[in-house]
């Protein structure tokens, strides 16, 4: 019997009484698992252990994870995402790369890559960020680049050392499902539910090193800066090279935030 098995009301809420049961008595707990947060292996009989269900416009599908991950919750996403979710926790996910999204408005499209940053001696997990063109404020048409000042309007902070760690950003985080990333979400207009500010069309593979840096820290940074600034680095090393010349020339900003359902403490 998984004794260690948690579900949490709103996951109760979507599966019902009856198979909520089953699956605290065991019916339909599986003996062991891959945690849909960090991809290691878990055991409901000796590993607090959380249910996670993911619902898409037709599809609900219910995942585990380890407690110390992430707690029981739903997550909504959309079918696309759901169906590559699926294929990861299956095995037939694609391997991912940079994964690019479009901006609202079709201004520019948001480049995002995954790489390890060594800061005070520990490698942290880390997300760069940069458009494929300059990104106008939302009812301009100017020629101008206001990516930097709306994220530093939102609370992001101008880097001008990377061997410093950003400072917490209040209401955002980073959404990890199926040992993949699925977006970097933001708080709702009027104290609403978080929003994606970005959001993968598909799931964005990380390795395994990352994987494990965002489960020892809980926390990712985001770095953030304007077309142009940083490009396609093929190595770690040439990434945080990039990053120091942005940063000496005043065009990075960066936040620390908490996997989503993480306290982030």
């Amino acid at each position: 019997m998984p004794r260690m098995l948690d579900v949490s009301d709103e996951v109760r809420a979507e599966i019902g009484d009856e198979e909520a049961e089953r699956l605290l008595t065991g019916d339909d707990a599986p003996r062991s698992y891959d945690c849909t947060s960090c991809r290691t292996p878990g055991d409901p009989e000796t590993d607090r252990t959380s249910t996670v269900l993911f619902v898409g416009e037709e599809t609900a599908v219910l995942a585990f994870a380890h407690a110390g991950c992430i707690p029981s919750q739903v997550v909504t996403v959309s079918e696309e995402q759901l169906q590559g979710a699926v294929r990861s926790i299956t095995g037939d996910g694609p391997a991912g790369g940079n994964a690019p999204q479009n901006v609202p408005g079709g201004q520019a499209v948001l480049g995002i890559t995954s790489g390890l940053v060594l800061i005070g001696g520990e490698l942290h997990p880390a997300l760069v960020v940069e458009p494929t063109a300059p990104i106008a404020r939302p009812g301009t048409t100017g020629p101008g680049d206001d990516f930097l000042p709306l994220l530093i309007e939102q609370g992001f902070i101008p880097v001008t050392d990377t061997a410093e760690l950003p400072s917490p950003l209040a209401g955002w985080s980073v959404l990890l499902a199926a040992g993949q990333l699925h977006a970097v979400l933001q708080p709702g207009a009027e104290g609403g539910g978080q929003v994606a500010w970005w959001q993968a069309h598909q799931a964005l593979s990380v390795t395994d090193g990352w994987r494990a840096a965002v489960n020892k820290t809980q926390r990712v940074l985001i770095y953030a800066a304007p077309v142009g600034s940083i490009g396609q680095q093929p190595r770690e090393d040439l990434l945080r090279d990039a990053l120091d010349k942005a940063a000496a020339g005043g065009k990075l900003v960066a936040a620390s935030m908490p996997l989503a359902g993480t306290s982030g403490a």
